[in-house]
């Protein structure tokens, strides 16, 4: 017998995360917000709904397909009722989109920067696009009529085409035309500013010149997004097959596996809206259309091409990542570190120390062996370089290569190969469960003596990506750290998931029970009258059997505060049941994606930094570790950071009990505080400290928070 879902503070996941990405559009709206940097808002918006389809909607379809009834646990729908509800409420963001991005370019072009459409051409100007088009773009192209010689082909997941529908001799027929990837997204004009054509908009205009023995009835630039949602560990391969192959096999599977979505540019007839459902085995509601551009990844090339009194002006003033105030840069930080733990926070700290750490590691005489999971890199990775430097130099490095990170697969196969090569010992994790930890252990021998030097992250080594995410890096030479870092790797080379460890908290084995724990643990102070409080800093909320767990806090009386960045299918608010909880999410100029979990109040609170978000995925399918934070100048300055994200009121907005969002409410005459903003204002300011006063700053000091409100605070 079904047990009865109680969805009465719970929601549908997938309708969260739309919402959550309505917010991300909502930043394109945004007048406080740089021109340009709100067009980059709009095809953030457009690469995560496309992602939302390749894996979320694939999902859901692949579910669809099986046998087995399956009811979602937050809203009691079943997968064809969430596909229903996806579908009734996208096409109302497209019209957002198209909206917004109308009215960006139009204020662009006040700035000299256009997209432009062919029939707006002088005919100088057509002269070029036409001889480009015919040197440079005609001679890569594939067009084909479909018949019974030439059937329907292959399109790639998100590759654009151009159909036509063409008549002859009173006989339709339809053709299309892939746009290679290999060609660049625009051609830009040879007159001052910039002045573009989107590439596909050039193949559009001079596709009837492609079918001349053809009339061409209509023209559309289509998109299909195909199902991405593979599982590695769900493939069936040989025992004795290397998994590196076997990635390979997927990835090529990938690019084949059924459409889950069709975007029509423009407003196409019927039949040929028939005729593309058919042959791609779409129902109509899975076909959505679209004013604009389908693809929107030229707006980062665009950027490049910006003058730069036009970047000065429409973009975010440049901001590079400093030197932490609490680490001598002139010093080597290896001693730093065995004398007190250092905290970054990427991206308003550097990578460098923590990349200068393994650097002297890799030369170091006294180091052993250096050990770390590895889910996500950059394509260009120093890390690399320095943990291969560290084979050739006879250390033993261990690399822990999860080659399923969701399309970075590629990129992780070339990395493994990379660090095999230099002698490095490569382990690819389990059969079914993804390795998603960020830790990296330095065992050194001095005087006779072990030392572990342990790094805990809640972000990826990824030295493009620590620029634009927020993360923190914890570095310490805690030796009850260092011995249960040990103690994980060696389980993980043993294929041990059921470790036991003294201080970090393991998922699969402990992280979600630990939890559970420290959540009834604040459930018993409420209840004897003690004060309790619990805060927590993820990326998403969907695991039920914690969703439940933290609204009987609430109705224990436990102030829970949890700001979720995306997901959150806990609604907050319900009278009753979750009315302690505020939930609350910031997207600004940083992707936030922190993981602090915090409980208690005062210096008695245990507070955790980790990988792990609150989804099932997470605390029962994959390997992850939070880190206790011991040492007392780091938990101030974590109890810093908290006190901004809770406070900020520019950037913030607050989830209210039905699933819509809201401003955070501000007193007249009392300033907003957008954190992010002043989390760069103090790194500035402590990097201009460190500079004219170099010695290492004490504890305690007093928050730059004080000092600069004026600089962050509108």
């Amino acid at each position: 017998m079904s047990k009865t879902v109680d969805t009465r503070y719970t929601q549908e996941r997938e309708l969260s995360w739309l919402r959550f990405n309505e917010r991300v559009l909502a930043e394109a709206k945004d007048e406080t917000v740089p021109l340009f940097e709100r067009l980059k808002f709009a095809a953030i918006f457009t690469s995560n709904l496309d992602e939302f389809f390749m894996i979320r909607v694939g999902s859901i379809y692949d579910m669809t397909l099986s046998r087995q009834t399956h009811t979602d646990s937050k809203s009691g729908l079943t997968p064809m009722e969430q596909l229903q509800a996806i579908c009734k409420t996208v096409p109302g963001l497209y019209r957002q989109r198209d909206k917004i991005i109308s009215q960006l370019e139009t204020r662009l072009r006040a700035c000299n920067i256009c997209s432009l459409t062919p029939g707006e051409l002088d005919s100088k100007e057509r002269k070029q696009v036409e001889r480009w088009f015919r040197d440079y773009v005609q001679p890569v192209l594939s067009p084909m009529v479909v018949d019974s010689h030439h059937p329907f082909p292959h399109l790639p997941s998100k590759s654009l085409n151009i159909v036509l529908s063409l008549r002859r001799e009173g006989e339709r027929r339809f053709g299309l035309v892939p746009i290679p990837r290999a060609l660049p997204p625009f051609f830009q004009l040879e007159e001052r500013g910039l002045r573009y054509l989107l590439t596909e908009q050039v193949v559009l205009a001079y596709a009837d010149t492609l079918f001349d023995t053809y009339t061409v009835e209509e023209k559309h630039v289509i998109s299909v997004t195909r199902n991405a949602d593979i599982s590695p560990e769900d493939e069936d391969y040989d025992v004795g097959e290397d998994f590196r192959a076997h990635m390979q096999k997927v990835l090529k599977k990938r690019a084949r596996l059924a459409p889950v979505r069709l975007e029509v540019q423009g407003r196409p007839s019927q039949e040929v809206l028939e005729y593309l459902c058919q042959r791609l085995e779409l129902p109509a509601e899975h076909v959505f259309l679209s004013k604009s551009p389908l693809a929107m990844g030229y707006v980062y090339a665009l950027e490049s091409k910006l003058p730069p009194e036009s970047a000065a002006a429409l973009c975010y003033d440049k901001y590079t990542p400093k030197w932490p105030a609490g680490l001598n840069r002139t010093e080597k930080m290896i001693p730093q570190i065995l004398r007190r733990d250092a905290l970054l926070f990427y991206p308003y700290h550097s990578m460098d120390p923590f990349l200068h750490l393994v650097r002297e590691a890799a030369n170091d005489p006294a180091v052993l062996a250096i050990k770390i999971t590895i889910y996500r890199l950059a394509s260009t990775a120093k890390l690399v370089e320095y943990l291969a430097a560290a084979a050739e130099n006879g250390k033993d490095v261990t690399v822990l290569m999860e080659l399923r990170a969701r399309f970075d697969e590629q990129n992780n196969i070339a990395w493994a190969q990379r660090l095999e090569e230099a002698g490095c010992t490569i382990l690819y994790g389990f059969e079914h469960y993804k390795v998603h930890s960020k830790i990296c252990l330095i065992t050194r021998r001095e005087r006779g003596h072990i030392q572990y030097i342990t790094q805990i992250g809640t972000g990826n080594y990824n030295e493009k990506t620590a620029k634009l995410y927020t993360d923190f890096c914890l570095m310490t030479a805690n030796p009850a750290l260092g011995a249960d870092a040990a103690a994980f790797f060696q389980n993980m080379s043993t294929s041990n998931l059921e470790g036991e460890y003294q201080q970090l908290l393991v998922a699969p084995n402990s992280l979600k029970s630990r939890l559970l724990t420290l959540i009834d643990g604040e459930i018993a102070k409420a209840r004897s009258g003690r004060p309790a409080r619990i805060f927590i800093k993820v990326n998403s909320v969907t695991d039920r059997t914690l969703i439940d767990k933290l609204a009987e806090a609430s109705q224990a009386g436990v102030p829970v505060i949890l700001n979720v960045r995306g997901i959150c299918c806990l609604r907050p608010g319900v009278p009753g049941l979750t009315d302690h909880i505020r939930v609350f999410s910031i997207v600004g100029r940083f992707l936030e994606h922190p993981r602090i979990y915090a409980f208690g109040v005062g210096e008695e609170a245990s507070l955790y930094i980790g990988s792990a978000d609150l989804m099932t995925r997470n605390t029962e399918r994959r390997v992850e570790i939070a880190c206790p934070v011991l040492d007392p100048t780091v938990r101030r300055q974590i109890r810093h950071y908290v006190e901004l994200f809770c406070g900020d009121t520019v950037k913030a907005r607050n989830l209210c009990v039905d699933g819509s969002y809201a401003p955070v409410p501000v007193s007249e005459g009392i300033p907003g505080l957008d954190a992010q903003a002043a989390l760069m204002a103090e790194a500035e300011q402590e990097a201009l400290s460190t500079v004219a006063h170099p010695a290492v700053p004490q504890s305690g000091r007093p928050s730059f928070l004080q000092r600069l409100t004026a600089r962050f605070r509108r």
